[in-house]
């Protein structure tokens, strides 16, 4: 890596970015901009947001430990004695919701590299999907759990993020509200998404990283643990709060910000 390390300024506020709005419907993409076009801070560099995106990862890992032990005892169980109950059913859902992401994740990567990265794009995304997320919290929906045709509906709705300024939160969570779960169960089943999610992004990230000299390690060693921590309390707070706050607060956050992006940037 040639590029100069990033400062532990720059990093902690990187990783504070991302930790937060990786789990909230207000889009981490349409954040990260923010600090390079107000300062002239140099762009943190690949390696970097592997780092950040390693510590949600570990974020979200850590708040579903519980149900991601209960998913491999269930897999030993259906291994061995071939049981089959409601934690693989929920594993089956996640997966299947998973597919579409992931199709369409690799298959538009270049396009999106190539034509959707410019401010403009990101901030009439963050309008859109937010509309959009406005008009699906005003449906009373009352499922606790998806069925296997509304995981793969969320699934596909999931897709949509590729796209900078969507927020992956934001439309899987709009569109298990407009699909009938109630705000806890889209919430929890959005941050399960949320976990081969990301893992399967930083490892497309992590393969075009070249090595990494000494000098880098501090910086990164910030960003993975701030993403980390900032994250943990975020995904519980929100989890907390969601069912009785809804979401028309990140709804006005992000026509605001659109609205700004687009004037003055």
């Amino acid at each position: 890596m040639d590029a100069a390390p990033i400062n532990l300024t720059q990093a902690a506020l990187l990783a504070l970015i991302q930790g937060v709005t990786e789990f909230l419907p207000v889009s981490s993409s349409a954040h990260l901009i923010l600090p390079a076009a107000l300062t002239d801070w140099p762009d943190q560099g690949l390696a970097f947001d592997v780092a950040v995106h390693l510590g949600t990862l570990a974020a979200v890992l850590w708040h579903f430990r519980r149900e991601l032990g209960a998913f491999a005892a269930s897999g030993w169980a259906l291994l061995t004695r071939g049981e089959w109950n409601a934690n693989l059913h929920l594993a089956a859902q996640v997966a299947c919701a998973t597919l579409p992401l992931a199709v369409f994740g690799w298959a538009g990567r270049d396009f999106v590299e190539a034509h959707l990265r410019a401010t403009e794009t990101i901030a009439l995304a963050t309008i859109i999907f937010g509309l959009a997320l406005w008009w699906a919290d005003r449906r009373d929906g009352q499922a606790l759990a998806p069925s296997y045709p509304v995981a793969m509906a969320i699934g596909l709705a999931q897709a949509f993020a590729i796209i900078p300024g969507a927020s992956r939160a934001g439309v899987t969570i709009a569109a298990a509200l407009a699909l009938g779960l109630g705000r806890g169960a889209a919430t929890r089943f959005s941050f399960l998404l949320a976990a081969p999610a990301i893992g399967g992004a930083t490892l497309l990230m992590a393969a075009e990283v070249d090595a990494i000299d000494r000098a880098h390690w501090p910086p990164l060693a910030l960003g993975f643990v701030g993403a980390a921590l900032c994250g943990v309390c975020c995904i519980a707070a929100f989890t907390r709060f969601v069912e009785h706050i809804g979401m028309r607060p990140f709804v006005i956050y992000r026509l605001v910000l659109g609205i700004l992006l687009l004037v003055f940037f």
